[in-house]
């Protein structure tokens, strides 16, 4: 089983699940998310936003694809670029944290480890770039796929959590805590090398 982690673009957009290829739960404050979704613009400001986040800062998500076939995704930025994550109880989102705002993986899927390889992934992404912690406003009360994610599985994956509440805890992850040695040395060398930015198949050697 090939698996790939394809960093997240408008030309990959529509290999995201329907239904969120349009969601702009997070990515609009609730009444601006309200009026797009009535005037039927809420594909358009989806498109929007990953394009803003992408030219202004970067990269803010990847793409899981398992022998060619799109079956997963995670969706991630600063909370600047998150209006909805100030309208949770337990916000702000430490200063020195990016928000894990959603994930999905396709259920004929899941419980394989898509969902820790996605987070280590994001951390590794996210060490390269300086910060030094994830967080997530996670739903203590789950039953089915939403946009936000279940506190019990961001607990299993390694958040801890930093202020609770019975509804909408945050949690938060400490990138050093998800890589292994090996990790973390080839992560030295990659900056000693100053190809910080540089995939592994363009490291020089």
């Amino acid at each position: 089983m090939g698996r790939r982690l394809v960093p997240l673009t408008l030309d990959n957009l529509q290999d995201l699940p329907q239904r969120c290829r349009s969601c702009v739960f997070w990515e609009l404050d609730p009444v601006s998310g309200e009026t797009a979704v009535k005037a039927g613009t809420s594909a358009f400001e989806k498109e929007s936003w990953i394009s803003a986040v992408l030219l202004d800062w970067g990269s803010c998500g990847r793409v899981v694809y398992v022998d060619d076939v799109p079956v997963g995704f995670v969706l991630y930025a600063p909370p600047a670029y998150v209006p909805r994550s100030t309208a949770f109880p337990t916000s702000p989102v430490s200063p020195d944290a990016v928000q894990l705002i959603t994930a999905f993986i396709v259920p004929g899927y899941q419980g394989q480890g898509l969902g820790r390889v996605m987070v280590q992934t994001v951390a590794k992404d996210l060490l390269r770039r300086g910060f030094k912690a994830i967080e997530a406003f996670g739903d203590a009360r789950w039953k089915e796929p939403a946009c936000v994610l279940p506190a019990d599985h961001l607990l299993a994956v390694g958040f801890k959590t930093v202020r609770q509440h019975p509804a909408y805890p945050r949690l938060r992850l400490e990138l050093r805590t998800t890589l292994s040695w090996k990790e973390d040395v080839e992560m030295a060398l990659d900056r000693l090398l100053g190809a910080v930015q540089k995939e592994p198949a363009l490291r020089p050697l």
